[in-house]
């Protein structure tokens, strides 16, 4: 077995698997950019080199670094998590021609199932189910709205080297294919360095199921079963889950045996994933092969009980697959969240920065649910411009799917972030939602349910409940430290606006009941917080749960869950007064372009003077690799434009102003 393996990756998988290795006795070397000196992942892994600057392009993505940083610790393999090089065959035959090993498929393999439109050649030669379309380059616009219209729209575009949700667009007209077509190259070339495009028909009301495959170097090659990864924003996973609640038995299993057969046709050696669009009706199209470890692989672990990082590793080395497919079954059930630096009311714009505070769940056996959380970040870390604003990966598993959705809101609960914005309230939206516990699931779910981007969610009647309770502790607290404890019984708790009348006593075990004005008692026990504390734990009516809370000029503000709001807790007297307060009205900005996120202005298309129609593009702007299209909401003339191409632009800074 090896006994130094180098992770040319970063952040949480290099975090990961510094794990696996620790289990097996394996060293490990870390190789970082400047940005990433004081990081996670260095401080864990026995040995870390200095590769380059903070940008990707300077560091990560450079093999002769990598190579040198093998070279100059004496490391064996190359370990490529996933992103930069790890799907890069030049890389792997590079490192192979040297004699270090590859910890990942052969680069025959990669260089067959890296590229898009021959992938789906050999998938179609091997007998997989290929979503109908056009497998040729396409050069020009025209050219694209002409194949276009002889597919049927809609249509999707991608970049035949493109993932992680970069490089696609789906155009429902000529007008969205031009537009789209060109967007596509543009991010393409940017993000790969390859703007080659092709276009397949969209299925309507898709799934996006996937299935794990492993194979080692003596041509034997299993399924791990499926992933479904359905809920997806701009194409990039949020929430995974394995198993699939769409499966029957039958279908998983002729999945799993496409899956398998393209795998052994182009002799694939170690963990990949054979990515299929699938119907409501259980019908489903070959999509991708990704040559790597996916983000999502510990939904698979966690059913399946496999660590794929230690399969990797042991299939590099030569090793034989230790078990046949009739030897893996499906254990319960396993939800993947992907917590991400980015704020969900503001259509869940990158929010970079640091991280302040960072409380995450205590991770393994909760009673009737599991937790694991792989993380790369800890508090006070920064969460960096130049890569990937993922946080962590948050799991759950249950015997059952609805355990496992209970437990993943549980484990939401429990995560506490400040210093940026976080998208954790509209993770615990989607858990409490009744379509999701449904499992009737599409990859248009988010804009389906959230068409009008993200607000949070109305407090349920249990939630008011929770923030009426635990405000009321809160003040009772307080007014306890402060040496000034009232002996008032009578409280009115404001939600935001809406007023709870509550007569407040204690038990003989000095327990808090409520008995509310509308009717009912509930009962608050095993308080645990203390002023300063931002996260407030308690049990109602012996239900645990644990808020998020912050003191405010004249409340609280609570979040449980997606609900969140200013609560205030009021003598009778105080709150009719706060009744007859108006309300604040917000500043108007219907006139102002503004910059919806930290970035680079790529165009502003228009000029002082010019009129604009509703829906003409007024600027694009880069950020994360992608380009971000903002169109006039509104007919207007152009009063003044606030940056020029290649500026830096801060959230919130005005690009153009209309008169």
């Amino acid at each position: 077995m090896f006994s130094k393996i180098l992770i040319a990756n970063r952040g949480e998988i290099a975090v990961r698997i510094i794990k696996t290795c620790r289990r097996m006795g394996i060293e490990t070397v870390q190789v970082y950019s400047e940005a990433d000196a004081g990081s996670l992942a260095v401080e864990m892994a026995d040995e870390a080199v200095l590769i380059g600057p903070a940008p990707a392009a300077q560091s990560y993505l450079l093999a002769d670094r990598i190579v040198e940083a093998v070279r100059q610790t004496g490391a064996q393999a190359v370990h490529p998590g996933f992103g930069f090089l790890s799907e890069n065959a030049g890389f792997a035959r590079r490192l192979r021609d040297e004699g270090i090993a590859f910890i990942g498929p052969n680069p025959e393999a990669i260089e067959a199932m890296g590229d898009k439109i021959s992938s789906k050649k050999l998938a179609a030669e091997a007998g997989v189910s290929t979503v109908p379309g056009h497998m040729g380059l396409i050069e020009t616009p025209d050219e694209a709205v002409r194949i276009a219209g002889e597919i049927g729209y809609p249509v999707m575009i991608k970049a035949s080297a493109g993932g992680g949700g970069k490089g696609i667009r789906v155009a429902h007209s000529d007008a969205d294919m031009a537009e789209g077509f060109a967007a596509v190259k543009a991010e393409a070339l940017n993000a790969f360095g390859d703007d080659r495009v092709f276009l397949e028909k969209f299925i309507v009301d898709p799934r996006h199921i996937e299935i794990q495959v492993l194979g080692d170097k003596h041509g034997h090659v299993v399924h791990l079963f499926e992933r479904e990864c359905s809920i997806q924003r701009r194409n990039q996973k949020v929430i995974e889950e394995a198993p699939s609640p769409l499966l029957d038995e039958a279908t998983r299993m002729a999945m799993g045996a496409q899956a398998v057969a393209l795998a052994q046709a182009v002799n694939y050696d170690s963990a990949g994933t054979v990515e299929f669009v699938a119907g409501q009706d259980k019908s489903f199209y070959f999509l991708e092969m990704n040559t790597r470890l996916q983000v999502e692989h510990p939904v698979t672990e966690l059913i399946t009980g496999v660590d794929l990082v230690e399969q990797m590793i042991r299939s590099a080395w030569g090793e034989t697959l230790a078990f046949e497919q009739k030897d893996l079954k499906i254990d319960g059930w396993a939800i993947e969240s992907r917590i991400y630096a980015e704020d969900p009311y503001r259509g869940f714009l990158p929010s970079i920065g640091r991280l302040v505070r960072y409380e995450q769940p205590e991770e393994g056996d909760q009673g009737d649910y599991t937790v694991r959380n792989d993380s790369g970040v800890r508090e006070g870390d920064e969460i960096s411009m130049f890569y990937d604003p993922m946080i962590a990966k948050l799991c759950a598993w249950g015997e059952t799917r609805a355990a496992a959705v209970e437990g993943m809101a549980r484990a939401l609960e429990d995560t506490h972030l400040s210093g940026l914005g976080h998208n954790v309230p509209f993770l615990a939206a989607v858990m409490d939602q009744d379509r999701f516990k449904s499992g009737e699931l599409s990859t248009s779910y988010i804009k389906d349910e959230f068409p009008d981007g993200f607000h949070g969610l109305k407090p349920t009647t249990q939630q008011e409940r929770i923030l009426i309770a635990t405000a009321l502790a809160m003040n009772e607290v307080i007014a306890e430290q402060d040496g000034d404890p009232s002996d008032r019984t009578d409280w009115i708790v404001m939600i935001d606006r809406e007023p709870h009348g509550v007569e407040l006593s204690y038990d003989a075990d000095e327990e808090m009941i409520l008995t509310l004005t509308g009717g009912g008692d509930i009962r608050l026990s095993d308080i645990d917080w203390r002023p300063g504390l931002a996260q407030f734990r308690a049990e109602l009516d012996d239900e645990p749960f644990t808020a998020e809370v912050k003191r405010s000029a004249d409340g609280f503000d609570i979040r449980h869950r997606a609900a969140k709001a200013r609560v205030r807790v009021l003598r009778p007297e105080i709150a009719r007064m706060y009744a007859r307060l108006p309300e604040k009205v917000a500043a108007d900005t219907s006139k102002l372009v503004l910059s919806p996120m930290p970035g680079l202005v790529v165009s502003i298309p228009v000029t002082v003077g010019q009129e604009v129609k509703t829906g003409e593009t007024v600027a694009i702007i880069e950020a994360m690799k992608m380009q971000n299209i903002l169109k006039a909401e509104r007919d207007g003339v152009v009063k003044a434009v606030g940056a020029k191409d290649g500026d830096p632009v801060a959230a919130d800074d005005v690009l153009v102003e209309f008169a």
